[in-house]
């Protein structure tokens, strides 16, 4: 008890010091609400240690880390807001019983005084009369008196959870929430065991003590969450360990029973430790099922032509659309029976044969059921062809034109399939660089699909572009390629967060500008983004993910966790209409 007097004397002592006007209710009832404020500091200050601790460790929750929250949350949170809090009560239950308060003995008198008719001495006022419990459980006073007890003593600690929870959950951004229950739940305890205060010093108390928990919200909102960079060492794996290959012992081949071994038998092979060449061939024929064409049953009616390679196997239909780059045809593998689609470059020269070499060759190492995939390259008078898979649908831009912006449910499993389309083609060294709307194809069956990677290159690959043209629409670019620097998987990221907040909004994330110059340059100079949607539960993780710095975004591997985490919170399939989820196998490097 001792201990306690101690502790509290010197609060009050403290409070007493920068925080006693001289009016009713009296010195000392303000230094008590000035005790108050200092103790709701501690709580903050518990959560601020643990947004500090998250800024290194991330979403690592192992036995150290869950260990500094849960000591955090005890000492910050109940014990000493708890010793503070019954300590400063004992003071003043000591100085009106005229015991040793630890005051001094002019604090002692300055108690005693008198300041207000319906208070009267402040010893008498803050340290006799019924203890908390004994209001809450016998209560004696009237209606009135009974209402403005219950507001100091239940109402005032409410409102402390409240913003002391809104503390714990601000410091555990971006990652489990779970983790914050070890900052507020210890005040719940501290809050049932001040009930042995008096009423009155406990109603001043929680008076200074409120005020201070919704100004605590501040520092913790200022550290921030940890970046996205250090919350991924959590999800990254490291490769298992392999001892030196000189170290290695090869069994020794099996040999049957001498009784039971042939004659002459020739020794085993020795153990082969390459890979074996894969059949490019017969992973060509084998990519897919021949499917129909969408144009009627039947063969096609005055076909253009044939190219000339493999036999004429591949037959011109009719265009599909033309660009920059290229025009891309529909065409029919006459030798599978199947549709295609071949994207056919204008120029017949060396670089545009080298581009359209790499480009085929980039792409044909992503395998991922909702990335276009690559079969095989033709020549032709015009130059060469990349032979595609051809995927009938809608474009995602028509679709939302069409049908109206998509739901959340419908944007998030949009955005893990894509997201994981993405980080296929990453994990191969490949990027897209123009991800849009107009380039994510949404099947019959509701289905998306990401198309056109005509300008993609793989990372490192300076001359797969056409000199002088510019990659990527205006209104889709990451600010940092706008501006000229060179493309990222976070610059493919940021577009496809301005593509999921196309479908949901119907507009491209900075608006739409008169002509492609000035999109350019809202681009380049990070425009404010003032088409996002507002009312939309992604809004936090696209705001994050249109961030003008790219080192403040959520990678891919982030945005499918964060998503595939809200469907199933909001108890729905990652599978169903708009897309298809289909996670990388492979991490993003």
């Amino acid at each position: 008890m001792d201990f306690l007097i101690n502790l509290g004397s010197s609060l009050l002592s403290f409070a007493y010091s920068f925080f006693n006007p001289g009016f009713c209710p009296g010195r000392w009832v303000w230094a008590t609400i000035g005790a108050g404020m200092i103790i709701g500091l501690l709580p903050a200050l518990g959560s601020l240690l643990v947004a500090l601790v998250r800024k290194g460790t991330g979403n690592t929750y192992n036995a150290a880390t869950v260990s500094v929250f849960a000591v955090t949350g005890g000492f910050f949170s109940f014990l000493m807001p708890l010793l503070f809090a019954v300590g400063l009560s004992e003071v003043f239950v000591n100085v009106a019983r005229n015991t040793p308060s630890g005051l001094t003995p002019g604090q002692v008198q300055a108690v005693k005084q008198e300041f207000c008719g319906w208070v009267g001495p402040q010893d008498k006022f803050l340290g006799h009369g019924a203890r908390v419990y004994e209001v809450l459980f016998y209560p004696r006073e009237g209606t009135g008196l009974l209402l403005l007890r219950l507001m100091l003593l239940v109402i005032l600690p409410a409102i402390g959870l409240l913003f002391i929870w809104l503390q714990a959950r601000a410091a555990m951004r971006r990652g489990p929430r779970w983790p914050g229950r070890l900052l507020w739940l210890p005040f719940i305890g501290m809050v049932l065991l001040t009930a042995s205060m008096t009423a009155n010093s406990a109603g001043a108390m929680w008076l200074g003590f409120v005020p201070m928990t919704v100004l605590g919200m501040i520092p913790v909102l200022v550290v921030g969450p940890p970046s996205w960079s250090v919350i991924e060492r959590a999800y990254q794996k490291p490769p298992p360990y392999q001892p030196p290959q000189q170290h290695r012992q090869q069994p020794p081949p099996y040999q049957p029973p001498p009784q039971q071994q042939p004659a002459r038998m020739p020794p085993p092979p020795p153990p082969q430790h390459r890979e074996p060449e894969p059949d490019r061939a017969a992973l060509a024929k084998l990519a897919a099922d021949p499917g129909p064409l969408p144009f009627g049953g039947g063969p096609p009616k005055a076909p253009t032509g044939l190219w000339q390679n493999h036999g004429g196997r591949f037959q011109k239909v009719k265009p599909l659309g033309q660009g920059g780059f290229g025009t891309v045809w529909l065409a029919r593998d006459t030798q599978l029976d199947r549709t295609v689609a071949v994207k056919l470059a204008h120029a017949p020269d060396a670089e545009t044969e080298a581009r359209m070499l790499r480009e085929a060759r980039a792409l044909a190492a992503v395998h991922h059921p909702n990335c276009v995939r690559v079969y095989d390259i033709v020549s032709d008078a015009d130059g060469l062809g990349i032979v595609m898979e051809y995927i009938e649908g809608q474009q995602l831009a028509d679709s939302v034109h069409a049908g109206g912006a998509l739901s959340d449910v419908q944007a998030a499993r949009l955005w893990v399939t894509m997201a994981g389309a993405l980080s296929a083609a990453h994990a191969k060294g490949v990027l897209h660089r123009d991800v849009k709307p107009a380039n994510v194809i949404i099947d019959p069956d509701g289905f998306a699909h990401l198309i056109d990677f005509g300008i993609a290159r793989s990372k490192g690959d300076s001359t797969l572009t056409a000199a002088g043209m510019m990659v990527g629409t205006p209104d889709f670019l990451a600010p940092e390629t706008a501006g000229g620097s060179p493309a990222t998987p976070a610059s493919d990221a940021w577009q496809l967060a301005a593509t999921v907040s196309f479908a949901l909004t119907g507009a491209p994330p900075r608006g739409v500008r008169d002509n492609a110059m000035a999109a350019l340059m809202a681009a380049a100079r990070s425009e404010p983004l003032s088409r996002l949607p507002r009312q939309s539960a992604h809004l936090r993780l696209l705001t994050a993910s249109l961030d003008a710095d790219p080192g403040r975004r959520p990678t891919l591997a982030a945005v499918a966790r964060e998503m595939s985490g809200w469907l199933a919170r909001a108890g729905q399939a990652e599978e169903g209409p708009v897309t298809k989820i289909v996670h990388s196998t492979r991490p993003l490097k």
